[in-house]
């Protein structure tokens, strides 16, 4: 089966972007919009519904360390979009270049006046941001890239990071974020 297209009522799964020089390469290739949509993915762990869905508004007048109460389209529960030193970086700058109104989205599409980019379209970026790296990936590769950044290279918890997805057990957060079996054999290898 092609992973791409599956048969009707199968499911995909996408997987993060698990090197950071990658990450640093998208992002050197990457500018405007596409730049602000992939900074604020990966360093906040939201949905692409959530992020689409915000306006200039929300944003504009954010500081480092200000954040944004969003309420979650598919569970309803109320989240925080935060902004960090780099969200903060893109942001001003993509927000000083361009022509946005307060009322427009931030991640506004080019084929309509103030109508958000698609999930598809976005999953479509994605797949071209990602050409020639290992793995499958879509719009929630995203946030799992948060995720799996945050554990790698920040040693974040397993129940952090399942407090931040809104997952009810670590264990649902491991899945997620794709352990594989060669890193659960890995550990053998720790002497003590």
């Amino acid at each position: 089966m092609n992973r791409n297209h599956p048969k009707k009522g199968s499911v995909i799964t996408v997987d993060p972007i698990r090197s950071v020089s990658e990450i640093k390469r998208i992002k050197e290739m990457l500018s405007g919009r596409n730049l602000v949509l992939f900074t604020i993915g990966i360093n906040n762990g939201l949905r692409i519904s959530d992020l689409l869905k915000l306006k200039v508004e929300d944003v504009r007048e954010l500081g480092v360390g200000e954040t944004v109460r969003i309420r979650e389209k598919k569970t309803g529960k109320s989240n925080v979009l935060m902004v960090n030193g780099e969200v903060y970086r893109v942001l001003s700058q993509y927000l000083s270049e361009s022509k946005l109104l307060n009322t427009d989205y931030l991640f506004q599409s080019r084929k309509g006046r103030n109508k958000p980019l698609t999930r598809q379209y976005v999953h479509q970026l994605m797949k071209q941001w990602t050409i020639g790296i290992k793995g499958n990936f879509g719009t929630h590769s995203l946030r799992k890239t948060f995720g799996w950044v945050q554990r790698k290279v920040f040693n974040v918890s397993w129940e952090v990071l399942c407090k931040r997805f809104g997952h009810s057990h670590p264990g649902i957060t491991m899945r997620y974020l794709g352990i594989s079996d060669e890193e659960v054999s890995s550990i053998l290898m720790n002497e003590i």
